[in-house]
């Protein structure tokens, strides 16, 4: 929904009749709060991206995002900047956290400075949330209207809304694949699928998530080493996330011997150590190897809010069987490999009929360099 009417996360009884009705200068400001939220993309997990513009007269006159984990949130830093925000109009991208966190509640802080309205994009679908901020910003007298520019503002922190509501990861499922879906040759070649421009974005969307997952296979075929590869700005490396049900690893692949911050994970079924991975994860068995859907809970139970799966075949397979995967990022080179032997995008042993397909929605195509970028969202009836 992009404006007014009842939101789903907030109590009846704070919901209006009817709809906002928002001007365009509101739609600019929420736009800059957004653009100031994104800011933060890779930095505030488990936190979400929050953006905040204060206005007074038609001037901004303060504004900040919450830039990092544990430091200040985005009102903090636009209500500083403005310093009387007295009369203002204070736009914000989520709904003002109302408990004691790593943080003071930015409810109080905000009726302190007591702007005259208060324009939210979304409601927090955090349940320590979930409208008792609003409740508390209109019971000291504050205007609040919700619901401007909300599915932008939902897409920014998608990862964020499942995580909180399900403790589950969001999981993206990301192959770069020939125009005849392989992502190998029959001999196993792989190097390189897609144009250099498309794995410069992979390195920004290592950049942006939690962790990255990956086969064993993988590992040994490709020997990758499954960090952030960026020239410009601060990059942050993806904790490795390495599935290997088969003892298939060798101790001298790469992502055993990195100069990186991020650990590097080992997932097994039994009871043995990968004394070369910083730590090693015990989950039961399941169909086609591991047990994909214990992993996630596991991982979502470590605040892993996002998971890019950039394994082979075979581990986007046991991800969509398991019905975990939520976005599809699949780059498609102009070629055409070839072979029923060679490796295609996802294995397994597939659907019997075409109707028990996997359905996308929400899909864009997108050229990137000489490739094509289809971006999906699965389709949950």
């Amino acid at each position: 929904m992009e404006e007014g009417g009842a939101i789903a996360f907030v109590p009846e009884a704070l919901c209006l009749l009817g709809r906002f009705l928002f001007m365009a200068t509101d739609r600019e400001y929420m736009q800059r709060a957004l653009d100031l939220a994104a800011q933060g993309r890779g930095r505030t997990s488990p936190n979400p991206m929050v953006g905040c513009v204060v206005v007074r007269d038609e001037h901004i006159v303060g504004e900040g995002f919450h830039a990092k984990v544990g430091e200040p949130h985005a009102e903090v830093h636009a209500l500083e900047a403005a310093g009387d925000a007295h009369d203002a109009t204070l736009y914000v991208t989520l709904e003002p956290c109302c408990f004691h966190g790593r943080t003071p509640p930015c409810t109080d802080l905000i009726i302190r400075h007591k702007p005259a309205r208060v324009v939210v994009a979304m409601p927090d679908p955090n349940p320590r949330v979930s409208g008792k901020g609003i409740f508390q910003l209109r019971n000291a007298g504050i205007e609040v209207e919700v619901g401007l520019l909300e599915d932008e503002a939902r897409r920014l922190n998608e990862a964020f809304c499942k995580h909180i509501v399900t403790r589950m990861p969001f999981v993206i499922a990301k192959c770069g694949m020939s125009l005849d879906g392989k992502i190998a040759t029959r001999t196993g070649d792989s190097r390189w699928v897609t144009s250099e421009t498309a794995r410069h974005m992979v390195h920004e969307l290592r950049n942006e998530v939690d962790a990255i997952l990956v086969g064993s296979r993988t590992v040994m075929l490709d020997d990758p080493s499954l960090t952030t590869r960026l020239e410009v700005g601060q990059t942050k490396d993806p904790i490795r996330v390495i599935l290997d049900a088969d003892d298939y690893l060798d101790p001298r692949a790469r992502v055993f011997h990195l100069e990186s911050k991020a650990p590097t994970w080992v997932v097994v079924p039994d009871n043995r150590t990968v004394p070369e991975a910083n730590e090693t994860l015990h989950i039961p068995s399941g169909p086609g190897g591991l047990d994909m859907r214990h992993l996630m809970c596991e991982l979502g139970a470590r605040d892993i809010v996002s998971v890019l799966i950039e394994g082979g075949g075979t581990t986007l397979a046991s991800a969509f069987d398991a019905d975990l995967v939520d976005k599809i990022l699949f780059f498609v080179a102009p070629k055409i490999v070839g072979g029923r032997d060679a490796i295609t995008a996802v294995e397994g042993e597939g659907v019997a009929r075409m109707a028990d397909a996997i359905a996308l929605e929400r899909m864009r195509a997108t050229p990137v360099g000489e490739d094509i970028l289809i971006e999906a969202y699965v389709r949950r009836d």
